[in-house]
């Protein structure tokens, strides 16, 4: 056969190694086995070595003049720093269709004159940073079919000579880690073919793509932590936000000290500052409403009823009493919640006492009246009003059922289904991704709970441990999805919200007793608000930096 040096112009004009494999092992076809120095398993020439079927490393003893070394079917766990000093005069290395787990920092040094680098079929999975180090000749690498879901920053840095480049078959991951690469390849006179650079495996915006089609632009690369900002000297148990005349704002129920606090932000100082401005008997929701120009707070609390309150002028106005609510039939309201539906304002409060009932209240001629009672002494912790295949719904948690699903019927909420295999669920926050609706179902013994809606029930998605937990938050924060996970025995978790509404875990946070989690923006500055039951209300900075090399 000759030199294999010989077959380099043919490789070459048919784009990569990979479709004259059937060729390569000819290198060595019917030279002699082991004669002269050549260590066994390969077989030698005057100027080549073709080695098959071996492993445990480089194959020692070999003549120190070869210009060609091809290891085929060859296992190598790892290949250390200076692998091939040995055989300082190569310019063609090979290996394929065997296993090589690694490639270390210099592991080719010493071969200044390797011009062709093949590494191919050989399940590589990792590369060093400087594991090219010293090829200043090389001219053609190949590193099809492998393992390889990224490349190290800098990787073909010193690579002044390199015209082709083969990273086809990998699977490769196109976020930010391989932001370097296609800045690299788009600088570069057409190193490799439109198919070349091979194509994405993940994620989902990208899969299938090329990256010759893909721009750094168009990879995330920007890292997103919450870090604490403020720390308010009081503790609160409910927070609702509420927008009015331009004025984003946040109610805080303050049941220790037995009132209900405005949040606003101090443009002067740069901080927040809540002011108390209604005094009431352990309130633990004080719900905002804007009705028109006229801001509402809702006051559900343990004792002396529960009331509706009205700004009596623009911000900084006191409020006066406007309506008491239910008419002393809510003996424990635990939770709040409102939404608009058919052009219509509806109150939800759910009612915790044995013999209680809760309750929606529709706004009809300046208050809030009864519209549907729901049915009693079922000791309801939460109330969740979602849109469902186009139509109102509500979830109705309790301490003594299944979480109820409710649609709207006739003007009115009817029982439609139950959520199976979740007991003791406290309470109930939705979420839409892409069309799609899911609950986050929050256990205080048992795993939280990720469900996603079917059609005509919900199914589970993803459970997380959450012993201690009473607040599963869904939010947008800067436009950016969380889930919130607050813990009463542990550090709170933030987990990013990933593709088909899997929760992909984030950074904890030391949030003490929280129950409530509510995005807070100021200027372009961005915020999560933390209730805490026992401790300070905690605020934290949403910082974004970006990461991209």
């Amino acid at each position: 056969m000759g030199s294999p040096l010989a077959l380099l112009p043919l490789l070459l004009l048919l784009g990569g190694v990979t479709p004259i494999f059937g060729g390569v092992p000819m290198f060595g076809a019917g030279l002699p086995k082991g004669g002269g120095a050549c260590p066994g398993g390969c077989a030698c020439d005057r100027d080549g070595a073709w080695c098959r079927g071996g492993g445990g490393g480089v194959p020692r003893g070999l003549p120190p003049r070869l210009a060609t070394l091809s290891l085929i079917r060859w296992d190598i766990e790892a290949l250390p720093q200076g692998s091939f000093r040995h055989l300082p005069g190569l310019t063609l290395l090979l290996v394929t269709s065997g296993r090589l787990g690694s490639i270390g920092d210099g592991a080719f040094e010493g071969l200044g004159a390797l011009e062709y680098l093949f590494i191919e079929d050989s399940q590589l999975g990792s590369i060093a940073p400087s594991a090219l180090r010293g090829l200043r000749g090389l001219q053609f690498l190949s590193l099809a079919n492998n393992r390889l879901e990224s490349l190290p920053p800098g990787l073909f840095q010193d690579l002044g000579t390199l015209t082709q480049l083969d990273l086809r078959g990998n699977p490769w991951r196109c976020d930010c880690g391989l932001r370097w690469l296609l800045a690299w390849l788009g600088a570069r006179p057409s190193p490799t073919g439109p198919e070349g650079g091979g194509r994405c495996r993940g994620p989902l915006p990208h899969q299938g793509t090329p990256l010759a089609l893909l721009s750094p632009r168009q990879l995330q690369c920007q890292r997103h932590e919450l870090r604490p900002f403020q720390s308010l000297p009081f503790s609160s148990l409910g927070a609702a936000p509420f927008w009015l005349g331009g004025h984003p704002g946040v109610a805080l129920a303050q049941p220790v000290a037995g009132g209900c606090a405005l949040l606003e932000w101090d443009q002067l100082g740069g901080r927040f500052r809540a002011q108390t401005v209604i005094n009431s008997s352990s309130p633990i929701a004080c719900h905002p409403l804007a009705v028109g120009d006229t801001l509402l707070l809702v006051v559900a609390q343990v004792g002396g009823g529960s009331w509706v309150w009205r700004r009596s002028g623009g911000p900084g106005s006191p409020f006066i009493r406007h309506q008491a609510l239910g008419s002393g039939q809510l003996r424990r309201p635990h939770a709040v919640t409102a939404a608009r539906l058919g052009g219509h304002l509806y109150l939800g409060v759910a009612d915790s006492s044995k013999g209680g009932t809760s309750t929606v209240f529709r706004w009809s001629s300046g208050g809030f009246y009864p519209h549907q009672r729901l049915r009693p002494w079922q000791r309801d912790t939460h109330l969740e009003f979602l849109e469902l295949g186009g139509r109102a719904a509500l979830v109705v948690c309790s301490a003594t059922r299944r979480p109820l699903v409710y649609r709207w019927s006739g003007g009115g909420f009817a029982p439609h289904t139950d959520i199976p295999h979740v007991p003791d669920v406290y309470a109930a926050k939705h979420f839409r991704v892409k069309g799609s609706v899911f609950l986050c179902l929050t256990r205080f013994l048992g795993d939280a709970k990720v469900m996603r809606w079917e059609g005509s029930m919900f199914r589970e998605v993803q459970q997380v441990p959450a012993r201690g937990s009473l607040v599963f938050q869904p939010l947008l924060l800067a436009g950016q999805r969380y889930v919130l996970l607050g813990n009463d025995f542990a550090p709170s978790r933030v987990f990013r919200l990933g593709a088909g509404g899997r929760l992909e875990p984030g950074q904890e946070l030391a949030a003490p007793t929280p129950r409530a989690f509510v995005a807070l923006a100021a200027g372009r500055q961005h915020f999560l608000l933390a209730t805490s039951f026992k401790g300070a209300t905690q605020i934290y900075a949403h910082v974004t930096e970006d990461i991209g090399t």
